[in-house]
């Protein structure tokens, strides 16, 4: 049966950041959590069920607290909290639950420019997973967070002095890596395909520190190619799009691993670009290494994504789909 509550938000110069341009956190809310949100002044009015309305006080009430951090709020960190709560509510319904809630206090990744934290269950388990083991492999679909919060990670220790070096790599033009047809330079050549890593950094670092270090050498970015007869001492190194390896190029990497180095691994399976049958050096990789101590794999899934929330309907679809032609082969 529906009911009605009234919040009073006494922080009156906040408001605006919480409700958002035109009210789009309330909207937002009620269309997550199907609850009417009506405000005056800094009183807001909620009707619906008990239980979704006790959802939207909690949401409301830690981005009220964000704000008051100095941080930034948004629809995404409303579906952050959300994907949070309902973990939780699942970990008190199980039977081996120990109650004790999932804290994102101590998962706050800090970089030069920007304050990051997880966006699910699954980022707060792969914040902690690149802590505390030295060899990572994120696995799952587009727009998860694998790579960014691997960046992210890479970027914090390093300023931390915790490595030396950043390294960060990935298979360019392909599985083959075949540059030469490009026009340009070897770095005009291979800079497209590692434009997500550029982004990536620009988003934590100024780009003047980044650019000194790179010319340092202290960061350095390059096609899995060049990796090849290295071996990788105090550094944090990402190998991306990892799907696109054979298992040849994968076991070369790994070996690359030095002393007091971490490796993250970064793919997704359903979008692997090599010719028609090879196996992929990530999907090889997951069925040779899991389950030796020290190596640990997460796996997010399509509830992960945090890019528009029409990505995650999209992974949903061809999920689907692959799976219903996958039956009709069978």
């Amino acid at each position: 049966m529906p009911v009605t509550r009234e919040i009073n938000f006494p922080d009156n110069k906040n408001l605006p950041a919480l409700f958002g341009a035109h009210n789009a956190h309330l909207s937002h809310l009620e269309k997550k959590l199907h609850v009417s949100i009506s405000d005056r002044g800094n009183i807001l009015t909620l009707s619906g069920t008990h239980e979704a309305i006790d959802t939207a006080e909690k949401i409301l009430k830690t981005l009220q607290k964000k704000i008051q951090s100095g941080h930034d709020v948004g629809t995404a960190e409303i579906d952050a909290e959300l994907r949070f709560l309902e973990e939780k509510d699942t970990q008190d319904k199980s039977p081996a639950s120990t109650g004790k809630p999932m804290s994102k206090n101590d998962l706050t990744i800090q970089t030069k420019k920007k304050t990051i934290t997880p966006r699910s269950p699954h980022q707060a388990d792969y914040i902690q997973a690149i802590a505390e083991h030295e060899m990572v492999f994120g696995i799952g679909p587009a727009g998860t967070g694998k790579t960014y919060l691997a960046v992210a990670m890479g970027v914090a220790m390093f300023l931390e002095g915790k490595v030396e070096r950043l390294i960060f790599c990935r298979p360019a033009v392909e599985a083959g890596e075949r540059l030469g047809f490009l026009p340009g330079d070897m770095k005009e050549k291979v800079d497209p395909y590692l434009r997500p890593i550029y982004d990536a950094m620009h988003d934590m670092m100024p780009w003047d520190f980044v650019v000194k270090k790179m010319e340092s050498g202290d960061i350095e970015i390059a096609p899995l190619a060049f990796m090849r007869g290295r071996t990788l001492n105090n550094a944090f190194v990402i190998l991306d799009e990892a799907q696109n390896t054979t298992p040849t190029q994968m076991k070369m990497l790994l070996t690359r691993m030095g002393e007091s180095s971490r490796m993250i691994v970064t793919g997704d399976l359903s979008q692997t670009d090599l010719p028609a049958g090879i196996k992929s050096g990530l999907r090889d990789a997951v069925e040779t290494l899991e389950g030796i101590e020290g190596i640990h794999f997460s796996r997010f899934t399509k509830e992960d994504v945090i890019r528009h929330h029409l990505v995650s309907k999209i992974v949903h679809a061809y999920e689907q789909k692959h799976s219903e032609n996958a039956h009709n082969r069978d």
